[in-house]
Protein backbone atom coordinates (compact mmCIF):
# COMPACT_ATOMS: atom_id res chain seq x y z
CA UNK A 1 0.00 0.00 0.00
CA UNK A 2 1.29 3.27 -1.21
CA UNK A 3 1.40 5.70 2.35
CA UNK A 4 2.78 9.04 0.38
CA UNK A 5 4.05 10.88 -2.54
CA UNK A 6 7.91 9.82 -2.40
CA UNK A 7 9.83 12.43 -4.28
CA UNK A 8 13.65 12.74 -4.44
CA UNK A 9 14.95 15.83 -5.26
CA UNK A 10 17.74 16.58 -8.00
CA UNK A 11 21.18 15.54 -6.34
CA UNK A 12 24.46 17.21 -6.60
CA UNK A 13 27.14 15.71 -9.01
CA UNK A 14 29.70 13.73 -7.28
CA UNK A 15 32.77 15.14 -6.07
CA UNK A 16 35.94 14.65 -8.19
CA UNK A 17 38.59 13.85 -5.66
CA UNK A 18 41.99 14.72 -6.95
CA UNK A 19 44.64 11.90 -5.35
CA UNK A 20 47.04 14.67 -4.35
CA UNK A 21 50.23 13.15 -2.79
CA UNK A 22 49.74 11.85 0.97
CA UNK A 23 45.73 12.24 0.48
CA UNK A 24 43.69 9.91 1.98
CA UNK A 25 42.15 8.55 -0.93
CA UNK A 26 45.53 8.31 -3.07
CA UNK A 27 46.46 6.46 0.00
CA UNK A 28 43.43 3.89 0.18
CA UNK A 29 43.45 3.41 -3.91
CA UNK A 30 47.20 2.25 -4.15
CA UNK A 31 46.40 0.13 -0.78
CA UNK A 32 43.46 -1.30 -2.79
CA UNK A 33 45.85 -2.08 -6.23
CA UNK A 34 47.84 -3.88 -4.16
CA UNK A 35 45.18 -5.86 -2.78
CA UNK A 36 43.44 -6.53 -6.32
CA UNK A 37 46.72 -7.34 -7.82
CA UNK A 38 47.97 -9.59 -4.88
CA UNK A 39 44.54 -12.00 -4.77
CA UNK A 40 43.61 -13.94 -8.42
CA UNK A 41 39.74 -14.07 -8.59
CA UNK A 42 36.93 -16.50 -9.48
CA UNK A 43 34.31 -14.84 -11.18
CA UNK A 44 30.83 -16.53 -11.32
CA UNK A 45 27.75 -15.69 -13.68
CA UNK A 46 25.20 -14.12 -11.17
CA UNK A 47 22.21 -16.13 -12.65
CA UNK A 48 18.95 -15.71 -9.87
CA UNK A 49 20.45 -17.00 -6.45
CA UNK A 50 22.75 -18.51 -8.04
CA UNK A 51 26.82 -18.29 -8.29
CA UNK A 52 27.38 -20.46 -11.79
CA UNK A 53 30.45 -21.50 -12.19
CA UNK A 54 30.89 -23.70 -15.54
CA UNK A 55 34.70 -24.76 -15.25
CA UNK A 56 35.33 -23.16 -18.52
CA UNK A 57 37.07 -20.04 -18.26
CA UNK A 58 39.16 -17.47 -19.36
CA UNK A 59 41.95 -15.37 -17.75
CA UNK A 60 40.94 -11.48 -16.74
CA UNK A 61 44.99 -10.19 -17.60
CA UNK A 62 45.44 -6.18 -17.35
CA UNK A 63 46.67 -4.83 -20.85
CA UNK A 64 49.56 -2.87 -19.61
CA UNK A 65 51.03 -5.81 -18.25
CA UNK A 66 49.09 -8.76 -20.00
CA UNK A 67 51.31 -11.71 -18.50
CA UNK A 68 49.82 -11.06 -14.96
CA UNK A 69 46.45 -12.50 -14.64
CA UNK A 70 43.89 -10.86 -12.37
CA UNK A 71 41.54 -13.95 -12.05
CA UNK A 72 39.25 -15.66 -14.04
CA UNK A 73 35.96 -15.70 -15.19
CA UNK A 74 33.42 -18.54 -15.80
CA UNK A 75 31.74 -18.69 -19.41
CA UNK A 76 28.06 -19.83 -19.97
CA UNK A 77 26.70 -21.20 -23.31
CA UNK A 78 23.05 -21.15 -24.86
CA UNK A 79 21.53 -23.30 -21.89
CA UNK A 80 22.33 -20.50 -19.25
CA UNK A 81 20.51 -17.45 -21.76
CA UNK A 82 17.45 -19.83 -20.97
CA UNK A 83 18.56 -20.06 -17.37
CA UNK A 84 19.07 -16.23 -17.08
CA UNK A 85 15.47 -15.32 -18.92
CA UNK A 86 13.72 -17.65 -16.72
CA UNK A 87 15.28 -16.31 -13.40
CA UNK A 88 14.34 -12.44 -14.29
CA UNK A 89 10.98 -13.55 -15.42
CA UNK A 90 10.09 -15.72 -12.35
CA UNK A 91 10.93 -12.18 -10.58
CA UNK A 92 9.60 -9.94 -12.54
CA UNK A 93 5.96 -9.33 -11.33
CA UNK A 94 7.50 -9.07 -7.48
CA UNK A 95 9.90 -6.63 -8.76
CA UNK A 96 7.34 -4.41 -10.83
CA UNK A 97 4.89 -4.16 -7.56
CA UNK A 98 8.16 -3.35 -5.01
CA UNK A 99 6.90 0.04 -4.22
CA UNK A 100 9.01 2.73 -5.63
CA UNK A 101 10.86 4.22 -2.84
CA UNK A 102 11.86 0.54 -2.28
CA UNK A 103 13.15 0.63 -5.34
CA UNK A 104 14.61 3.27 -5.82
CA UNK A 105 16.87 3.14 -2.30
CA UNK A 106 18.13 0.24 -3.21
CA UNK A 107 20.19 2.24 -6.04
CA UNK A 108 20.88 4.84 -3.94
CA UNK A 109 22.40 2.93 -1.64
CA UNK A 110 24.27 1.57 -4.23
CA UNK A 111 25.81 5.11 -5.10
CA UNK A 112 26.87 5.62 -1.44
CA UNK A 113 28.52 2.10 -0.98
CA UNK A 114 30.71 3.56 -4.24
CA UNK A 115 30.98 6.64 -2.65
CA UNK A 116 32.69 5.24 0.32
CA UNK A 117 33.23 1.56 1.25
CA UNK A 118 33.93 0.35 -2.71
CA UNK A 119 35.53 3.63 -4.00
CA UNK A 120 38.93 2.46 -4.53
CA UNK A 121 37.87 -0.65 -5.27
CA UNK A 122 35.29 0.14 -8.68
CA UNK A 123 38.59 2.61 -9.25
CA UNK A 124 41.46 -0.29 -8.50
CA UNK A 125 39.22 -2.74 -10.68
CA UNK A 126 39.05 -0.05 -13.55
CA UNK A 127 42.61 1.00 -13.53
CA UNK A 128 43.95 -2.69 -13.95
CA UNK A 129 41.47 -4.60 -15.38
CA UNK A 130 40.74 -1.51 -18.57
CA UNK A 131 44.14 0.61 -18.17
CA UNK A 132 43.08 3.82 -16.89
CA UNK A 133 44.87 6.20 -14.46
CA UNK A 134 43.41 7.17 -11.51
CA UNK A 135 41.90 10.69 -12.61
CA UNK A 136 40.10 8.55 -15.80
CA UNK A 137 38.97 5.94 -13.40
CA UNK A 138 37.74 8.46 -10.86
CA UNK A 139 35.49 10.59 -13.15
CA UNK A 140 34.35 7.68 -14.84
CA UNK A 141 34.14 4.11 -12.71
CA UNK A 142 33.14 6.57 -9.62
CA UNK A 143 31.65 9.96 -10.19
CA UNK A 144 30.15 9.17 -13.21
CA UNK A 145 28.32 5.89 -12.15
CA UNK A 146 27.65 7.21 -8.74
CA UNK A 147 25.72 9.96 -10.43
CA UNK A 148 24.08 8.04 -12.94
CA UNK A 149 22.29 6.16 -10.11
CA UNK A 150 21.48 9.08 -7.83
CA UNK A 151 19.90 11.68 -11.14
CA UNK A 152 18.09 8.52 -12.78
CA UNK A 153 16.16 8.52 -9.24
CA UNK A 154 15.20 11.56 -9.59
CA UNK A 155 14.56 12.05 -12.97
CA UNK A 156 12.44 8.64 -12.64
CA UNK A 157 10.71 10.74 -9.83
CA UNK A 158 9.66 13.40 -12.05
CA UNK A 159 8.05 11.25 -14.48
CA UNK A 160 5.87 9.31 -12.43
CA UNK A 161 4.74 13.04 -11.21
CA UNK A 162 3.73 14.16 -14.73
CA UNK A 163 0.20 13.60 -14.82
CA UNK A 164 -2.49 14.51 -17.78
CA UNK A 165 -5.17 17.14 -16.60
CA UNK A 166 -8.66 15.80 -15.50
CA UNK A 167 -12.07 17.20 -17.03
CA UNK A 168 -15.27 18.07 -14.58
CA UNK A 169 -16.81 14.55 -13.09
CA UNK A 170 -13.51 12.40 -14.30
CA UNK A 171 -10.20 11.88 -13.28
CA UNK A 172 -7.38 10.47 -15.39
CA UNK A 173 -3.79 9.75 -14.57
CA UNK A 174 -0.73 7.69 -16.25
CA UNK A 175 0.64 4.47 -14.93
CA UNK A 176 4.02 3.98 -15.86
CA UNK A 177 4.31 0.33 -16.22
CA UNK A 178 8.23 -1.11 -17.06
CA UNK A 179 7.88 -3.38 -20.44
CA UNK A 180 6.22 -6.40 -20.97
CA UNK A 181 9.53 -9.11 -20.83
CA UNK A 182 12.81 -8.68 -20.08
CA UNK A 183 15.60 -5.85 -21.21
CA UNK A 184 19.38 -7.19 -22.43
CA UNK A 185 22.01 -4.64 -21.89
CA UNK A 186 25.04 -5.05 -23.79
CA UNK A 187 27.59 -3.15 -22.56
CA UNK A 188 30.97 -2.44 -23.93
CA UNK A 189 34.92 -1.95 -22.35
CA UNK A 190 35.56 1.44 -21.99
CA UNK A 191 33.16 2.66 -19.45
CA UNK A 192 32.33 1.35 -16.25
CA UNK A 193 29.72 3.34 -15.51
CA UNK A 194 28.32 2.68 -18.71
CA UNK A 195 28.42 -0.75 -17.97
CA UNK A 196 26.60 -0.10 -14.66
CA UNK A 197 24.10 2.58 -15.80
CA UNK A 198 22.46 0.48 -19.28
CA UNK A 199 21.41 -2.65 -16.78
CA UNK A 200 20.16 -0.19 -13.63
CA UNK A 201 18.48 2.20 -15.70
CA UNK A 202 16.09 -0.05 -17.12
CA UNK A 203 15.88 -1.75 -13.88
CA UNK A 204 15.30 1.22 -12.04
CA UNK A 205 11.82 1.42 -14.23
CA UNK A 206 10.93 -1.88 -13.16
CA UNK A 207 12.18 -4.26 -15.68
CA UNK A 208 14.47 -7.34 -15.35
CA UNK A 209 17.27 -7.79 -17.01
CA UNK A 210 19.75 -9.78 -18.91
CA UNK A 211 23.40 -7.90 -18.70
CA UNK A 212 26.27 -8.92 -21.07
CA UNK A 213 29.65 -6.97 -20.61
CA UNK A 214 32.70 -7.32 -22.31
CA UNK A 215 35.03 -9.54 -21.46
CA UNK A 216 37.79 -6.84 -20.95
CA UNK A 217 35.15 -5.41 -18.45
CA UNK A 218 34.65 -8.41 -16.27
CA UNK A 219 36.75 -7.41 -13.16
CA UNK A 220 34.70 -3.87 -12.90
CA UNK A 221 31.76 -5.43 -13.82
CA UNK A 222 31.84 -8.21 -10.95
CA UNK A 223 32.87 -5.58 -8.39
CA UNK A 224 29.79 -3.20 -9.42
CA UNK A 225 27.24 -6.37 -9.49
CA UNK A 226 28.30 -7.41 -5.86
CA UNK A 227 28.04 -3.76 -4.85
CA UNK A 228 24.56 -3.82 -6.16
CA UNK A 229 23.69 -7.13 -4.66
CA UNK A 230 25.08 -5.41 -0.76
CA UNK A 231 22.75 -2.57 -1.78
CA UNK A 232 19.96 -4.84 -1.55
CA UNK A 233 18.98 -5.75 -5.43
CA UNK A 234 17.00 -8.97 -5.70
CA UNK A 235 18.56 -11.54 -6.87
CA UNK A 236 17.50 -12.33 -10.84
CA UNK A 237 16.78 -8.63 -11.27
CA UNK A 238 20.00 -8.19 -13.37
CA UNK A 239 21.55 -11.61 -14.10
CA UNK A 240 25.21 -11.03 -15.21
CA UNK A 241 26.36 -13.59 -18.05
CA UNK A 242 29.87 -13.87 -19.88
CA UNK A 243 28.30 -15.83 -23.02
CA UNK A 244 30.04 -15.18 -26.54
CA UNK A 245 27.57 -12.86 -28.65
CA UNK A 246 26.09 -14.74 -31.59
CA UNK A 247 24.83 -17.48 -29.14
CA UNK A 248 23.20 -14.99 -26.15
CA UNK A 249 21.77 -12.93 -29.29
CA UNK A 250 20.34 -16.60 -31.21
CA UNK A 251 18.24 -16.83 -27.76
CA UNK A 252 17.53 -13.51 -26.38
CA UNK A 253 16.50 -12.38 -29.55
CA UNK A 254 14.49 -15.89 -30.35
CA UNK A 255 12.31 -15.40 -27.11
CA UNK A 256 8.87 -13.84 -27.19
CA UNK A 257 9.45 -12.24 -24.09
CA UNK A 258 11.87 -9.97 -25.73
CA UNK A 259 11.19 -6.34 -24.59
CA UNK A 260 14.35 -4.19 -25.12
CA UNK A 261 18.04 -4.04 -25.61
CA UNK A 262 20.02 -1.49 -24.52
CA UNK A 263 23.43 -1.35 -25.88
CA UNK A 264 26.94 0.39 -25.99
CA UNK A 265 29.20 -0.47 -28.50
CA UNK A 266 30.08 -0.80 -32.64
CA UNK A 267 27.64 0.51 -35.46
CA UNK A 268 28.10 -3.01 -37.07
CA UNK A 269 26.57 -5.05 -34.30
CA UNK A 270 24.19 -2.70 -33.59
CA UNK A 271 22.80 -2.83 -37.26
CA UNK A 272 23.26 -6.40 -36.86
CA UNK A 273 21.09 -7.03 -34.12
CA UNK A 274 18.98 -4.46 -35.43
CA UNK A 275 18.32 -6.00 -38.47
CA UNK A 276 17.63 -9.53 -36.58
CA UNK A 277 14.59 -7.94 -34.02
CA UNK A 278 13.11 -6.70 -37.41
CA UNK A 279 13.51 -10.21 -38.89
CA UNK A 280 11.87 -11.64 -35.41
CA UNK A 281 9.23 -9.08 -34.75
CA UNK A 282 6.19 -11.47 -35.27
CA UNK A 283 7.71 -13.64 -32.56
CA UNK A 284 7.53 -10.99 -30.03
CA UNK A 285 4.58 -10.17 -27.60
CA UNK A 286 5.26 -6.49 -28.05
CA UNK A 287 7.72 -4.13 -29.89
CA UNK A 288 11.15 -4.05 -28.44
CA UNK A 289 12.16 -0.59 -27.37
CA UNK A 290 15.77 -0.77 -29.34
CA UNK A 291 18.37 2.07 -27.76
CA UNK A 292 22.15 2.20 -28.63
CA UNK A 293 25.18 4.33 -28.82
CA UNK A 294 27.60 3.27 -31.43
CA UNK A 295 30.48 4.77 -32.95
CA UNK A 296 31.69 8.06 -33.65
CA UNK A 297 34.35 9.69 -35.60
CA UNK A 298 34.98 13.15 -33.43
CA UNK A 299 35.89 15.91 -35.01
CA UNK A 300 37.48 19.49 -33.38
CA UNK A 301 37.33 22.43 -35.74
CA UNK A 302 39.16 25.46 -35.11
CA UNK A 303 38.71 29.11 -37.01
CA UNK A 304 41.32 31.30 -37.80
CA UNK A 305 40.63 33.73 -34.78
CA UNK A 306 40.94 30.46 -32.34
CA UNK A 307 43.73 30.35 -29.37
CA UNK A 308 45.93 27.99 -30.23
CA UNK A 309 46.42 27.16 -26.64
CA UNK A 310 43.18 26.18 -26.30
CA UNK A 311 43.13 24.50 -29.61
CA UNK A 312 46.50 22.58 -27.94
CA UNK A 313 44.95 21.77 -25.07
CA UNK A 314 41.37 20.65 -26.45
CA UNK A 315 43.55 18.31 -28.60
CA UNK A 316 45.76 16.54 -26.40
CA UNK A 317 43.29 16.12 -24.06
CA UNK A 318 40.45 15.37 -26.30
CA UNK A 319 42.20 12.94 -28.42
CA UNK A 320 44.81 11.10 -26.06
CA UNK A 321 42.85 10.85 -22.20
CA UNK A 322 42.38 7.20 -21.75
CA UNK A 323 44.20 6.79 -25.15
CA UNK A 324 41.11 8.00 -27.02
CA UNK A 325 39.32 4.96 -26.29
CA UNK A 326 35.99 6.67 -25.52
CA UNK A 327 33.19 7.13 -27.57
CA UNK A 328 33.71 11.05 -27.76
CA UNK A 329 37.62 11.29 -28.03
CA UNK A 330 38.84 13.93 -30.75
CA UNK A 331 40.03 11.74 -33.73
CA UNK A 332 40.06 14.48 -36.45
CA UNK A 333 40.65 17.72 -36.29
CA UNK A 334 40.65 21.30 -39.04
CA UNK A 335 43.02 23.56 -38.37
CA UNK A 336 43.47 26.90 -40.11
CA UNK A 337 46.71 27.80 -42.17
CA UNK A 338 47.22 31.42 -40.28
CA UNK A 339 47.83 29.43 -36.70
CA UNK A 340 48.91 26.17 -37.98
CA UNK A 341 52.23 26.38 -37.18
CA UNK A 342 52.17 27.14 -33.57
CA UNK A 343 49.40 24.68 -33.42
CA UNK A 344 51.77 22.08 -34.27
CA UNK A 345 55.35 23.10 -32.44
CA UNK A 346 53.01 23.64 -29.23
CA UNK A 347 51.15 20.01 -29.84
CA UNK A 348 54.29 18.48 -30.34
CA UNK A 349 55.81 19.58 -27.58
CA UNK A 350 52.70 18.68 -25.07
CA UNK A 351 52.79 15.24 -26.67
CA UNK A 352 56.54 14.69 -26.32
CA UNK A 353 55.73 15.24 -22.56
CA UNK A 354 53.21 12.59 -22.17
CA UNK A 355 54.54 9.40 -20.08
CA UNK A 356 52.87 6.46 -21.06
CA UNK A 357 53.32 2.76 -19.18
CA UNK A 358 51.10 1.06 -16.30
CA UNK A 359 48.89 2.60 -14.00
CA UNK A 360 50.06 1.67 -11.12
CA UNK A 361 52.78 4.41 -12.05
CA UNK A 362 50.27 7.54 -11.12
CA UNK A 363 52.86 9.75 -13.35
CA UNK A 364 51.99 8.60 -16.25
CA UNK A 365 49.13 10.14 -18.47
CA UNK A 366 48.98 7.54 -20.95
CA UNK A 367 48.15 3.67 -20.65
CA UNK A 368 47.68 0.95 -22.75
CA UNK A 369 44.96 0.34 -25.15
CA UNK A 370 42.26 -2.63 -24.13
CA UNK A 371 43.48 -5.75 -26.19
CA UNK A 372 45.85 -7.64 -29.16
CA UNK A 373 43.35 -7.19 -31.81
CA UNK A 374 42.72 -3.20 -30.73
CA UNK A 375 46.93 -2.62 -30.82
CA UNK A 376 47.27 -4.55 -34.15
CA UNK A 377 44.39 -2.61 -35.99
CA UNK A 378 46.00 0.61 -34.61
CA UNK A 379 49.48 -0.16 -35.65
CA UNK A 380 48.47 -1.22 -39.03
CA UNK A 381 46.64 2.55 -39.68
CA UNK A 382 50.06 3.88 -38.48
CA UNK A 383 52.52 1.57 -40.43
CA UNK A 384 50.54 2.84 -43.49
CA UNK A 385 50.20 6.53 -42.93
CA UNK A 386 54.24 6.15 -42.76
CA UNK A 387 54.57 4.93 -46.72
CA UNK A 388 55.70 7.39 -49.04
CA UNK A 389 52.44 7.24 -50.86
CA UNK A 390 50.13 7.62 -48.37
CA UNK A 391 49.56 11.77 -48.29
CA UNK A 392 49.93 11.42 -44.75
CA UNK A 393 52.60 12.49 -42.11
CA UNK A 394 53.21 11.58 -38.98
CA UNK A 395 54.21 14.58 -36.45
CA UNK A 396 54.99 12.57 -33.84
CA UNK A 397 54.57 9.64 -31.37
CA UNK A 398 54.05 6.10 -33.42
CA UNK A 399 55.62 3.59 -31.66
CA UNK A 400 54.46 0.72 -30.85
CA UNK A 401 54.79 -2.13 -28.44
CA UNK A 402 53.52 -4.78 -27.36
CA UNK A 403 56.18 -6.72 -25.64
CA UNK A 404 54.75 -6.54 -22.00
CA UNK A 405 51.91 -3.92 -22.68
CA UNK A 406 49.55 -3.08 -25.45
CA UNK A 407 51.26 0.36 -25.76
CA UNK A 408 50.78 2.27 -28.60
CA UNK A 409 52.56 6.24 -28.20
CA UNK A 410 49.92 9.13 -29.22
CA UNK A 411 50.35 9.71 -32.27
CA UNK A 412 49.59 12.59 -34.85
CA UNK A 413 48.93 12.82 -38.45
CA UNK A 414 48.62 15.79 -40.88
CA UNK A 415 46.45 14.19 -43.97
CA UNK A 416 47.14 16.19 -46.89
CA UNK A 417 43.72 14.49 -48.61
CA UNK A 418 40.90 15.61 -46.27
CA UNK A 419 39.33 12.12 -46.69
CA UNK A 420 42.40 10.02 -45.91
CA UNK A 421 41.33 6.86 -44.16
CA UNK A 422 42.62 8.11 -40.51
CA UNK A 423 40.00 11.01 -41.26
CA UNK A 424 37.41 8.68 -41.75
CA UNK A 425 37.50 5.56 -40.16
CA UNK A 426 36.85 5.75 -36.71
CA UNK A 427 40.16 4.22 -34.87
CA UNK A 428 39.52 3.90 -31.30
CA UNK A 429 43.00 4.68 -30.14
CA UNK A 430 45.32 7.23 -29.31
CA UNK A 431 45.72 8.42 -32.67
CA UNK A 432 44.43 11.78 -34.32
CA UNK A 433 44.86 12.70 -37.59
CA UNK A 434 45.22 16.88 -38.30
CA UNK A 435 43.99 18.61 -42.01
CA UNK A 436 45.32 21.98 -42.43
CA UNK A 437 42.30 24.35 -44.30
CA UNK A 438 42.92 28.10 -45.97
CA UNK A 439 42.08 30.40 -42.98
CA UNK A 440 39.54 32.04 -45.10
CA UNK A 441 37.49 29.01 -46.04
CA UNK A 442 36.14 28.36 -42.86
CA UNK A 443 32.51 28.05 -44.13
CA UNK A 444 33.61 25.29 -46.89
CA UNK A 445 35.48 23.41 -44.25
CA UNK A 446 32.24 23.19 -42.30
CA UNK A 447 30.52 21.19 -45.37
CA UNK A 448 33.42 19.17 -45.30
CA UNK A 449 33.10 18.24 -41.25
CA UNK A 450 29.70 17.66 -42.07
CA UNK A 451 29.71 15.41 -44.76
CA UNK A 452 33.25 13.37 -44.15
CA UNK A 453 31.75 10.98 -41.96
CA UNK A 454 28.98 8.49 -41.07
CA UNK A 455 28.82 9.18 -37.72
CA UNK A 456 27.45 12.40 -35.49
CA UNK A 457 28.29 11.50 -32.00
CA UNK A 458 30.26 14.66 -30.31
CA UNK A 459 32.26 17.38 -31.83
CA UNK A 460 33.84 20.72 -31.41
CA UNK A 461 34.69 24.49 -32.61
CA UNK A 462 37.09 26.91 -31.17
CA UNK A 463 36.94 30.27 -32.00
CA UNK A 464 36.63 33.65 -30.51
CA UNK A 465 35.02 35.28 -33.34
CA UNK A 466 31.11 34.58 -32.21
CA UNK A 467 29.48 34.97 -35.54
CA UNK A 468 31.94 31.99 -36.60
CA UNK A 469 30.20 30.08 -33.40
CA UNK A 470 27.12 30.92 -34.73
CA UNK A 471 27.83 29.92 -38.08
CA UNK A 472 29.54 26.58 -36.96
CA UNK A 473 26.42 25.79 -34.42
CA UNK A 474 24.03 25.66 -37.13
CA UNK A 475 26.05 24.15 -39.98
CA UNK A 476 27.04 21.67 -37.69
CA UNK A 477 23.74 20.98 -35.79
CA UNK A 478 23.57 17.28 -37.39
CA UNK A 479 26.76 16.18 -37.17
CA UNK A 480 27.07 16.00 -33.32
CA UNK A 481 24.90 14.82 -30.59
CA UNK A 482 26.90 16.25 -28.20
CA UNK A 483 28.31 19.73 -29.37
CA UNK A 484 31.24 21.67 -27.45
CA UNK A 485 32.18 25.50 -28.01
CA UNK A 486 35.69 26.12 -27.40
CA UNK A 487 36.14 22.54 -25.37
CA UNK A 488 37.54 19.17 -25.93
CA UNK A 489 34.39 16.94 -27.40
CA UNK A 490 34.93 14.56 -24.48
CA UNK A 491 33.75 14.92 -20.63
CA UNK A 492 29.64 14.78 -20.39
CA UNK A 493 28.36 14.97 -17.01
CA UNK A 494 25.44 13.37 -16.25
CA UNK A 495 22.50 15.92 -15.25
CA UNK A 496 24.60 18.42 -17.13
CA UNK A 497 25.29 17.16 -20.85
CA UNK A 498 22.86 14.44 -21.89
CA UNK A 499 24.75 12.02 -24.20
CA UNK A 500 24.50 10.40 -27.42
CA UNK A 501 24.33 11.01 -30.80
CA UNK A 502 22.22 10.13 -34.06
CA UNK A 503 23.23 8.95 -37.52
CA UNK A 504 25.94 5.88 -37.48
CA UNK A 505 26.13 6.93 -34.13
CA UNK A 506 22.93 5.60 -32.46
CA UNK A 507 19.58 6.43 -31.68
CA UNK A 508 20.49 9.76 -29.43
CA UNK A 509 18.38 8.50 -26.27
CA UNK A 510 20.61 10.49 -24.05
CA UNK A 511 22.14 8.39 -21.42
CA UNK A 512 22.40 10.96 -18.57
CA UNK A 513 18.47 12.25 -18.47
CA UNK A 514 14.88 11.91 -18.81
CA UNK A 515 14.75 11.07 -22.26
CA UNK A 516 16.94 7.33 -22.01
CA UNK A 517 14.17 6.40 -18.50
CA UNK A 518 11.32 6.74 -20.70
CA UNK A 519 12.35 4.15 -23.22
CA UNK A 520 12.33 1.75 -20.33
CA UNK A 521 8.85 2.82 -19.32
CA UNK A 522 5.31 1.47 -21.11
CA UNK A 523 2.26 4.30 -20.39
CA UNK A 524 -1.26 3.38 -19.31
CA UNK A 525 -3.63 6.27 -19.43
CA UNK A 526 -6.54 5.39 -16.94
CA UNK A 527 -10.06 7.61 -16.74
CA UNK A 528 -12.22 7.04 -14.25
CA UNK A 529 -15.81 8.54 -14.46
CA UNK A 530 -17.24 9.74 -11.64
CA UNK A 531 -21.21 9.66 -13.24
CA UNK A 532 -21.49 7.56 -15.90
CA UNK A 533 -24.39 8.28 -18.32
CA UNK A 534 -27.52 5.93 -18.68
CA UNK A 535 -28.05 6.46 -22.17
CA UNK A 536 -26.66 6.63 -25.47
CA UNK A 537 -28.22 9.58 -26.75
CA UNK A 538 -26.91 12.98 -27.02
CA UNK A 539 -28.69 16.99 -25.95
CA UNK A 540 -28.10 17.74 -29.73
CA UNK A 541 -30.56 15.14 -30.94
CA UNK A 542 -33.43 16.76 -29.56
CA UNK A 543 -35.52 19.67 -31.98
CA UNK A 544 -37.61 20.23 -29.16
Amino acid sequence: MQYGDFYYPLPANEPVLNYAPGSKEKLALKAALKELKSTKIDVPMYIGAEEVRTGNTIDIRAPHEHKHVLGKFHVGDARHVTKAINAALRVKDKWANMSWENRANIFLKAADLLATKYRPYINGTTMLGQSKNAYQAEIDSACELIDFLRFNVHFLSDIYRQQPISGPGMYNRLEYRPLEGFVFALTPFNFTAIGGNLPTSAAMCGNVVIWKCANTQVFSAQMFMRILKEAGLPDGVINLVFIDGPTIGSVIFNHPDFAGLHFTGSTGVFNNMWATIGQNMNTYKTYPRIVGETGGKDFVIAHKSANPDVVVTALARGAFEYQGQKCSAASRAYIPSNIAAEVKKKLVEQVKTMKMGSVEDFTNFVNAVIDEKSFDKLEGYIKNSRKRDSGAKVWVGGKCDKTDGYFIEPTIIEASDPYYVTMCDELFGPVLTVYIYDENKFEETLKLVDGTSVYALTGAVIAQDRFAVELATNRLRNSAGNFYINDKPTGAVVGQQPFGGARASGTNDKAGSQLNLYRWLSARTIKETFNPPTEYGYPFMAEK
